[in-house]
């Protein structure tokens, strides 16, 4: 099991386009984050969380050309606004798009790119394969090779059928997700984001969990004996839909993983090494039971299970 953070930063990425604080000006690699995203890699299998408008670069610069699912923990533009170009996965990979989100972020979709579910459909859309999820575990399989895409010129996708036909694109497939064990099983995490609740995602002992302001005590159980677990923070101070650094060290200690790592990170932090140690000193200071860090663009986490 290996997670690897895509993106660390808040919805205005780090540097902020016109600032020149310490931070925005920073020559340090790990002071340069793209917004938030992860990519969990287990059984062979990459699954994405989040697809923001940085997923391109960060599929790139990550060399990843392949993905089995893709996660959406909550409707934000900077989780979701990179959603049409996989259009470049449809088109390289010869597969749909596997996304799993909640019934309304599909209705939020429909709103927010809605050439991508008319009939007919409009040539070059992005070609999804939508998974409905709630809170119960569900599972990710493997793409399937037997509905392979192929791109028509001035028409748009159709799947290829044994018999060498084109049989055309619907508008979209939707359908329940399911736990059927036959992939790699992703335990959804009830969080609030202000007032909006939105998912986190544990799999195995590896926990991602972003843009909370509070956590239901019931989804505590769900987060026990992990190895890792991503919190985020934007501040020091009080915040209206995320955790205070605070909060956020607070919320840690009650999780109790061996390590926690800091995202969606903003420039009003220090820069990373500076950082580091402050959490370091806050964490002896407070006999925090886990190791606290920022983390950063690139960083891989490794979990035995």
């Amino acid at each position: 099991m290996k997670l690897t953070f895509f993106g660390t930063g808040t919805s205005l990425g780090v540097p902020i386009v016109g600032c020149n604080c310490p931070v925005c000006r920073s020559t340090d690699p790990r002071d340069k984050r793209f917004r938030s995203s992860a990519l969990f890699q287990d059984g062979g299998l990459n699954i994405l969380v989040d697809c923001g408008p940085d997923f391109r670069s960060q599929m790139l610069r990550a060399g990843i050309g392949h993905l089995d699912g893709i996660l959406i923990t909550h409707n934000h533009k900077d989780h979701v606004g990179g959603l049409d170009d996989v259009r470049s996965l449809n088109y390289i990979d010869r597969r749909a798009a596997e996304i799993y989100c909640e019934p309304k972020i599909l209705d939020d979709l429909r709103r927010e790119f809605p050439y991508t579910f008319t009939s007919p459909r409009y040539p070059g859309a992005p070609e999804w394969h939508i998974h409905l999820i709630g809170t119960d575990p569900f599972t990710v399989h493997p793409s399937s090779e037997d509905k392979e895409l192929v791109w028509v010129h001035d028409v748009g996708y159709g799947y290829k059928m044994p018999d060498g036909s084109i049989q055309p694109s619907p508008a979209n497939n939707i359908e329940d997700a399911e736990d059927d064990g036959c992939g790699v099983r992703v335990i959804p995490i009830r969080g609030i984001h202000g007032k909006m609740p939105i998912l986190g995602f544990r799999i195995g002992k590896i926990a991602y969990l972003t843009d909370l302001s509070s956590l239901p005590e019931e989804e505590m159980t769900k987060l026990q004996g992990l190895d890792h677990v991503t919190l985020n923070t934007v501040s020091y101070g009080p915040h209206h839909s995320h955790l205070s650094l605070d909060e956020a060290l607070s919320l840690a200690d009650r999780i109790g993983a061996k390590h926690t790592w800091l995202t969606h990170l903003s420039h009003s932090f220090p820069v990373y090494e500076e950082f580091a140690a402050e959490l370091r000193r806050l964490c002896s200071e407070r006999g925090i039971r886990s190791e606290v860090q920022p983390a950063f663009d690139g960083l891989s986490l490794i979990s035995e299970e």
